[in-house]
């Protein structure tokens, strides 16, 4: 199951990586925004789609009940957090608890939260990059599964970072779903903050 609000550009990486290859079905795209991209991207690929407008329901809370009922209707083993621009209740969290995958333009913890692009370019590093991690109740806090460095520009274009940021997280979201799916990705039971991936021999 994936949740965007978007264009969906992740979305069509898990879609044309992934989908129907034989590790990994996309059951369904949800949305709160009706006119998202990505719903389009969904149709296209003869993916269910549905939409949870922020409008729609009493709170949060009440939203998203119905959209966890939805996501368990279907099936889903597992939520995908593309593009996705609202906070998930803890409630949401605590049904899917290891479960709910996210990606993030930033080497986790370095600059969690919105535009961590922005935050990267005005802290003038040299080195940022893309985190996959396991979502928890906190803003990007959850445990890390995969990162990779994405180098600054020297000239500290936005638009080329962005450009290079957008790159290497449509390799690194399907191979770290991926990686779920064969069951070679798992929190250590003695520490919750830990990733354990076990890859199989000759890999």
């Amino acid at each position: 199951m994936v949740l965007a609000s978007g264009g969906g550009t992740n979305l069509q990486a898990i879609l044309d990586q992934l989908h129907g290859k034989g590790e990994v079905d996309v059951v369904g795209v949800g949305s709160d925004k009706p006119g998202a991209y990505a719903l389009e991207r969904a149709v296209a690929a003869k993916v269910a789609t549905a939409v949870f407008p922020r409008d729609g329901f009493g709170d949060r809370e009440v939203r998203d009940l119905a959209m966890a009922d939805w996501i368990e209707s279907t099936g889903a083993e597992l939520v995908v957090l593309a593009g996705y621009m609202q906070l998930v209740s803890p409630s949401f969290v605590g049904r899917f608890r290891g479960r709910i995958v996210n990606v993030h333009p930033a080497l986790l913890p370095s600059f969690p939260g919105l535009d961590a692009i922005g935050q990267a370019l005005d802290q003038g590093v040299k080195v940022t990059g893309v985190t996959v991690h396991f979502v928890d109740e906190g803003t990007d806090t959850g445990p890390v599964i995969l990162q990779r460095a994405v180098e600054v520009p020297a000239n500290w274009d936005r638009n080329e970072l962005e450009a290079r940021v957008h790159a290497v997280e449509h390799q690194i979201y399907p191979e770290a779903i991926g990686m779920i799916a064969r069951g070679e990705v798992k929190i250590a039971d003695d520490e919750p903050r830990k990733v354990i991936v076990t890859q199989p021999p000759g890999k």
